[in-house]
């Protein structure tokens, strides 16, 4: 007796589909993955969003230029000694590829000008994470300097929003004395009766933090931001103990009194605007 194979006529709507195949093809540029979630966010997603992330509230870094359209008043920005640039002063190796470098994207690892926030005349400082970690040279500290003393001079409050790798190594001694430079400024513009807020942004370490970062009257910070003079494998190694895992966090510190208030960005401007007008600054006169 022949037997005879009945086999069912192949029908491509019910074949199982290769999932190698049927994964969607987005370009790198289009989205970034959250390094405290790992949730997949479209780039166009999280630049609405103030660079937070949607599912967990992660603040991703910001560069100057984002975080100036988020703290000052629409076209009030006028930018003060842009023509400052930073130069191999000591002749560090290969110091000038890397300035070269990072001007490819900012001038310097600062911005400083006047603007309106909240319709009140304040200067604003912002820090560029892009320009060589944000760190703080002798051009950085002349900028923020100068900035104080314009503001001394004309009545104005000062408002600093901090992100920084330190002190710059390759320009030695002379990077260090900006600390003592700026804080000199600050204690002239605190002096004359004026109001500084500084906002701590991740990162806030090093010689920054041992100057003008942690000396504003009213020192905010945005959440989970590291805030540091040493890092904290130098602390462990140091000490020979096992620090805790929250520890020179935004949250952490403020626990400690080191910081004022812990602030979440879509709510920044606002608090500082708050703030001015506490401190008895007007809208300027149209």
């Amino acid at each position: 007796m022949d037997f005879f194979a009945f086999v069912k006529p192949k029908n491509e709507l019910e074949s199982v589909p290769d999932a190698k195949q049927n994964v969607p093809f987005i370009p790198e540029e289009m989205w970034m993955k959250c390094p405290k979630c790992n949730t997949l966010l479209l780039t166009t997603d999280l630049e609405e969003n103030l660079n937070v992330c949607t599912h967990c509230g992660h603040h991703f870094r910001m560069e100057s230029k984002q975080r100036l359209a988020l703290l000052a008043d629409t076209d009030t920005f006028t930018e003060h000694d842009s023509d400052l640039t930073g130069s191999n002063i000591l002749d560090f190796p290969g110091y000038d590829q890397k300035l070269e470098k990072a001007r490819q994207k900012s001038k310097e690892s600062v911005l400083c000008g006047e603007c309106l926030m909240g319709g009140i005349k304040a200067v604003l400082c912002v820090m560029e994470a892009d320009f060589m970690m944000g760190s703080m040279g002798t051009v950085t500290g002349e900028k923020i300097t100068r900035a104080f003393e314009y503001a001394t001079e004309n009545k104005l409050p000062v408002v600093v929003c901090s992100v920084s790798g330190g002190a710059r190594m390759q320009e030695g001694i002379l990077s260090l004395m900006q600390m003592a430079k700026t804080s000199g400024a600050v204690k002239r513009h605190s002096d004359a009766g004026q109001l500084y807020i500084t906002i701590l942004t991740d990162p806030t370490t090093g010689g920054v933090t041992a100057s003008f970062a942690m000396e504003g009257d009213i020192i905010l910070a945005e959440p989970n931001t590291l805030v540091a003079f040493a890092g904290p494998r130098v602390i462990e190694q140091t000490m020979r103990q096992k620090l805790p895992r929250d520890f020179q966090t935004s949250e952490f510190v403020l626990q400690k009194g080191f910081i004022d208030a812990v602030v979440t960005r879509d709510k920044m401007k606002d608090t500082v605007v708050r703030l001015l007008k506490m401190h008895g600054y007007r809208e300027a006169a149209q």
